[in-house]
């Protein structure tokens, strides 16, 4: 792996040369050719840049990967999933949204593998995609990323019930078709039985995104300083090092409240009439995340 990030890094500087950036997204744009409905709506510019990002301001590729995504989602269909469908796989909170934002104001999703109900890999697959692109349409004004606090309490390789495949699989879905939507992604206090199972999923992991993993141990002082580098220990609940008057309840009929909203909110953006949607001002469809219970 560290063999494969210096080659990336070298290659990212010969491609990052100084560039028209605004030229690129509409060099992009032309590439693609004439666009209708959810796929015209999808496309804004600040998208094409994250395809463009992704990509290391590759025309070529950045055009394949886009084209791969809006086939993917026309197949798919990310954004009909609704929580009625998906709501038996958070029925123990092992992925929510937050109600605290990281040190740049991003929105955070909890994950908690120790908290894993089902064996279906398509449906767990098809859950976090549905929170994602929430957490997407819910996306604060002058944000395009989320930050991911994945946190390992009572997780068991035996109890996780999450094979390989469905954990590349998830890994796919979020490099390829939501390329620059994570910022930083937070191991937490993974256990030492975890290192084996990453070490062969990290083959599977993009550069780029491997460069945005980091893990944390609430042991180790120098993980500690990690932790406080991305998010105010004051405003962070105490599972986490943070407040100790705070702490993170999970209330599976209350989420489930917000996503119904939520739902409603989903189909009204996608069906309406306006075909794109500014990027830079797409905080009118924000919902109340769980408050955490005081202490």
């Amino acid at each position: 792996m560290a063999n494969m990030l210096r080659r990336w890094r070298g290659q990212n500087q010969r491609e990052c040369e100084p560039l028209d950036h605004d030229k690129m997204i509409k060099d992009l744009r032309t590439a693609i050719g004439p666009l209708s409905g959810r796929a015209k709506k999808f496309c804004t510019d600040a998208c094409l840049r994250r395809y463009l990002e992704a990509r290391n301001w590759n025309l070529e590729k950045a055009k394949k990967m886009l084209e791969e995504t809006l086939e993917w989602r026309s197949n798919y269909k990310p954004e009909e999933i609704r929580w009625d469908e998906v709501a038996h796989e958070g029925e123990t909170g092992k992925v929510s949204r937050a109600n605290f934002v990281d040190r740049s104001g991003r929105p955070v999703l909890i994950m908690r593998p120790g908290k894993q109900n089902t064996k279906t890999g398509d449906g767990n697959v098809r859950h976090l995609v549905y929170l994602i692109e929430n957490a997407i349409l819910n996306l604060p004004k002058g944000q395009e990323q989320m930050t991911w606090l994945i946190d390992f309490t009572g997780f068991s390789m035996s109890a996780s019930n999450i094979q390989m495949k469905t954990s590349r699989d998830i890994v796919n879905v979020l490099q390829n078709h939501y390329p620059e939507r994570l910022a930083i992604s937070v191991l937490y206090n993974p256990p030492k039985i975890f290192q084996p199972f990453f070490k062969v999923l990290s083959y599977f992991i993009d550069p780029k995104t491997y460069l945005k993993i980091k893990f944390v141990y609430p042991s180790d002082k120098a993980s500690i300083e990690v932790m406080k580098s991305y998010f105010d220990t004051e405003n962070l609940p105490s599972e986490f090092g943070g407040n100790a008057n705070f702490n993170l309840k999970y209330d599976h009929e209350e989420f489930s409240k917000l996503m119904v909203q939520d739902d409603i909110k989903t189909a009204r953006f996608w069906d309406s009439e306006s075909e794109q949607v500014d990027e830079t001002n797409t905080n009118a469809h924000c919902v109340t995340p769980l408050e955490p219970e005081t202490l």
